[in-house]
């Protein structure tokens, strides 16, 4: 039995982008990077009301398919809460499908919109299982509650009927770390991305990949200086190379110059970690080859205020 909460109750959240794998922590590792979307919320009388400025403001469902809602009404549903109505406002920073972490920040807007609603009865970790259930995987989401860096897992039950349980850590990032995106002016599918990826992989490349991921976890925290080694990959970033490959040619080309640089999530956009500013050449050159260039801080954890 749910309680409905009363009209003229509002919150507004501001989430994070988010970048995952970082090199070779597939659906494992991620960052909360400093680019945000806002989502208002009021509880009305009766109805659905969605507005949406910036991105996707052409292209996103303004109705209960919107993804923001949906994950509104799980949150709510897990509080033990409904609400009469909802006015939801979505001002997007944060590039669609662009390996941004938007469908993770949308989803975790919506949870925690609603927890806010209902008074936080909802804990970080049940926030993060709501909100990574909509991904399938927790390394975006759990970097936009979470913010820094985090290390996320996931519990699949081997009775096929029990739901995935996803986890996560927060880690500390070294101070003198920033992020710097190259972002291309097309989509890309995470599904059709993912497809490209073989079923079974080599025992050498699978244990390339942990010590890459292990030594990554080090370099964000304590050992920047190991960023460059810390991103290499031999799991999925090579096999996206033909479907991305506009991305490839950025990732390498700023690799062969000593930069941090990986496929950010199932991409298109190129992210490097670093300490030092990127060199401006290599800028304008990827301005000129029509990339958005965006240079972000490591950002901090999903923030919720009450009207």
């Amino acid at each position: 039995m749910s309680t409905d909460l009363v009209p003229g109750t509002r919150v507004s959240v501001t989430v994070p982008a988010s970048s995952a794998n970082l090199g070779p922590g597939f659906d494992t590792l991620g960052v909360a990077l400093g680019l945000y979307d806002t989502v208002d919320v009021e509880v009305t009388s009766s109805g659905l009301e969605v507005d949406i400025f910036g991105e996707g403001q052409d292209d996103l469902p303004r109705g209960e398919t919107h993804l923001v809602v949906k994950a509104l009404r799980s949150g709510l549903a897990a509080a033990g809460m409904s609400a009469p109505g909802l006015k939801v406002t979505c001002h997007n920073s944060i590039p669609q499908s662009r390996g941004l972490g938007s469908s993770a920040a949308a989803a975790v807007a919506g949870v925690c919109a609603a927890n806010g609603l209902a008074g936080d009865p909802l804990s970080t970790e049940e926030i993060v299982q709501l909100a990574s259930a909509f991904e399938g995987h927790p390394d975006n989401a759990a970097a936009s509650v979470l913010g820094a860096a985090v290390v996320s897992w996931t519990d699949i039950p081997v009775d096929g009927r029990t739901k995935p349980q996803y986890h996560a850590v927060s880690l500390p990032v070294h101070e003198s770390i920033r992020a710097t995106a190259l972002v291309p002016d097309f989509y890309a599918s995470t599904d059709a991305v993912r497809k490209v990826l073989p079923s079974d992989v080599t025992h050498i490349d699978a244990r390339f990949n942990v010590s890459r991921t292990a030594v990554m976890v080090m370099a964000l925290q304590h050992h920047p200086e190991l960023l460059w080694e810390g991103t290499r990959d031999r799991l999925h970033q090579p096999y996206r190379a033909d479907v991305l490959p506009v991305t490839a040619e950025w990732v390498n080309r700023l690799r062969n110059r000593g930069y941090a640089a990986y496929l950010s999530g199932a991409g298109p956009t190129v992210m490097v970690l670093s300490t030092d500013a990127v060199e401006p050449s290599i800028l304008d050159d990827a301005r000129a080859a029509g990339l958005k260039v965006m240079e972000l801080s490591v950002a901090g954890p999903v923030r919720v205020e009450r009207a």
